[in-house]
C-alpha cells in the first residue's frame, strides 16, 4: 500500500504502513477516534526497514526521511490548518444504534424512542447512507420461531425508517434469531437486552 507525502488516518485498527521515502519527507498523522481517544496504532517504518516508530495517540505524527523515523504530537489547530479541508471530505464513521423490544413482539419499548430520534437525525445528515437493520431475540422459545421474530423486528424498524423518508433501497434488514446474544444466557432465560435491533449507519 503506497502512502502519499502527507497522509491523515482516521479509525484505523492495528496496521503497518510502509513509508517509502527518497529525499522528501513522508508523514502520517493519526486523528482521534469517535470518542476523542486513540483510533488505533500505526507502525511507521523507514525505507530500509531498520527504523520503526509507533504512533497511537490523537494528532501524533510519524515522519520518515530516508532511513530516519521521527515522531511528534501536533496540535488540533495545526491539523485543522493543514488538513481541515481533506478531513471534511472523509466519510463519517459508521454509527450503531440499539433499539429494544417488548417480549415476544415487534413493539418497540418506550425507552428506545430517544435512540430512534438520534438514528433518524443521523440518517438525515448522511445522504445516500447505507443502513443495515439486524434483528435479535433472547433465548426464550424455539430457535426457528426466534429466527422469524428477529426478522420481523428488523422489518418493523426498516418500515419505520422508510416511513420517515429513508429510501427503501438504502435499508437492508436481516434477522439473527438468538444466535448473537448481547448478554449470554442459558436457553429459555429471559433477557430484555437481547430483545433488540441493531442499526448500523455507514
Amino acid at each position: 500500500m503506497s502512502i502519499g507525502a502527507n497522509t491523515v488516518l482516521r479509525g484505523v485498527a492495528l496496521s503497518v504502513f510502509l513509508m517509502l521515502a527518497a529525499c522528501a519527507r513522508d508523514t502520517v498523522t493519526l486523528l482521534p477516534g469517535a470518542d476523542g481517544g486513540s483510533s488505533g496504532t500505526v507502525a511507521v517504518l523507514s525505507e530500509d526497514g531498520e527504523s520503526i516508530a509507533l504512533i497511537n495517540e490523537p494528532y501524533q505524527v510519524g515522519s520518515v526521511r530516508g532511513d530516519a523515523v521521527s515522531t511528534r504530537t501536533a496540535s488540533a489547530e495545526e491539523v485543522e490548518t493543514n488538513y481541515g479541508d481533506l478531513i471534511r471530505t472523509l466519510p463519517a464513521e459508521p454509527a450503531i444504534y440499539v433499539l429494544y423490544f417488548e417480549e415476544g413482539t415487534t413493539n418497540l419499548m418506550q425507552r428506545s424512542a430517544p435512540e430512534m430520534k438520534k438514528l433518524l437525525a443521523d440518517v438525515a445528515e448522511r445522504p445516500g447512507a447505507e443502513v443495515q437493520v439486524t434483528g435479535h431475540t433472547d433465548a426464550v422459545g424455539k430457535a426457528a420461531d426466534n429466527d422469524i421474530l428477529s426478522l420481523q423486528r428488523a422489518a418493523r424498524v426498516r418500515d419505520l425508517l422508510i416511513g420517515m423518508g429513508v429510501p427503501p433501497g438504502d435499508v437492508i434488514s436481516v434477522g439473527r434469531g438468538e444466535r448473537a446474544l448481547l448478554i449470554e444466557t442459558e436457553d429459555e432465560v429471559e433477557e430484555p437486552r437481547n430483545r433488540r435491533v441493531e442499526v448500523t449507519v455507514r
